[in-house]
């Protein structure tokens, strides 16, 4: 069959980084004798500039169509929102002009690009799954009235409403979906990850002073770094690497030359090579999620679980459930830089057996031959 995956935001191993949820999923649609389509746009999310792509990597075995998608600067704003909807316009137009698929693969979000699939599919006859990897408008709760964001979320549920199947990132976001009245096939496949060798074992620290923490991902408003280095201010010697970009930058480096002098070191938006180092080189990954964060299962836990690095996480929940299943962190009280701290020391004497834990969470449940196989599977049921 024909497939043609749609989403404008994630990064691409075109662009040096690691392939995230839409590109192994093209993969496996490939490896499965499916012809596909990968719909994505001209602006970086991560970098909040224009997409570059390198000229020595190799092709995918996939077409790829990038559609212009106007530039915006912040994750929670009313300009990414017409960002998405002028990408969403583009989009239909470029649609129009080729032969329909027999389905649609379209996350959610961006809302206005789900709407853009829904009315195309409505004309064309083609199935649809929605995938939902985020809580869109939940997520601008923090910075609007909930009456405000009624327009938003009577467009999230028409999107899902006539979807042929929704697929979500965690079990919370089946629940969203159902709660706009969807009555079909839901399935949940979290984010997978193509698993690096197993780490080897030995030489972890043994003292909360030594631990090498990571943050990997964006630094806007969901997530509480400043947590993260007032507690590293009450463990002298530990260190935090943070490889990501966004609003949050100048204030956390101003705060990080302040309590934790020359021991915060900031990377930017690094390629696969230099994520893979410092993934190999750390102890722990944090998940530093603001309260009112509306994730449920982050990227994150994939990239430090399969490096085998234990997780240390504010989040509740399925995430929290997850790393008590398999012995593969600790949890902190959000926004309680003491709590961190002490869950940090009482996390180093055991750090090898969580992060064997966390390598083992990784391989059972974030292992993207197998999650993407699956998916397939499910689609190709849809479609017959």
């Amino acid at each position: 069959m024909t497939v043609w995956i749609v989403n404008p935001f994630d990064n691409l191993p075109t662009e040096g980084y690691r392939p995230l949820r839409f590109w192994l999923m093209a993969e496996a649609f490939v490896r499965a004798g499916h012809e596909v389509t990968y719909w994505t746009a001209d602006f970086s999310h991560a970098n909040k500039a224009p997409r570059r792509i390198l000229p020595d990597v190799p092709p995918p075995p996939f077409r790829v169509v990038t559609l212009h998608e106007p530039p915006y600067a912040r994750n929670v704003s009313l300009r990414r929102l017409w960002a998405h909807w002028r990408w969403a316009k583009a989009w239909a137009k470029a649609a129009a002009a080729v032969a329909a698929p027999d389905l649609i693969v379209v996350s959610t979000p961006p809302l206005a690009v789900g709407g853009a699939v829904r009315r195309y599919a409505a004309r064309r006859r083609t199935k649809v799954i929605v995938d939902v990897m985020d809580d869109w408008p939940g997520t601008f709760e923090r910075v609007a009235p909930r009456w405000a964001l009624a327009p938003l979320r009577a467009v999230a549920r028409r999107n899902c409403r006539a979807a042929d199947a929704v697929t979500v990132v965690s079990d919370r976001y089946a629940d969203l979906a159902r709660s706009y009245g969807f009555s079909g096939p839901v399935r949940r496949f979290y984010h997978g990850i193509a698993l690096p060798p197993a780490p080897k074992a030995g030489g972890d620290a043994t003292a909360a002073s030594a631990l090498r923490l990571l943050y990997l991902g964006n630094l806007g408003r969901s997530y509480d770094l400043s947590t993260v280095v007032e507690a590293l201010a009450l463990l002298p010697g530990a260190t935090l690497d943070v490889a990501g970009e966004g609003e949050q930058v100048p204030a956390l480096e101003a705060l990080a030359e302040t309590a934790a002098p020359g021991r915060v070191r900031f990377h930017g938006y690094v390629g696969r090579a230099a994520l893979a180092d410092l993934l190999s080189t750390s102890d722990v990954g944090i998940v530093p999620m603001a309260p009112d964060s509306c994730v449920g299962i982050p990227y994150k836990f994939a990239d430090y679980s399969s490096f085998g690095l234990a997780i240390v996480s504010s989040l509740g929940g399925e995430s929290g459930r997850l790393l008590a299943r398999y012995g593969a962190g600790a949890a902190y009280r959000g926004g309680d830089p003491q709590n961190l701290a002490a869950s940090l020391r009482a996390l180093a004497p055991k750090l090898a057996e969580a992060r064997t834990g966390s390598r083992r969470l990784a391989e059972t449940e974030f292992d993207a031959d197998a999650i993407y196989a699956a998916y397939v599977r499910f689609a190709t049921d849809l479609v017959k």
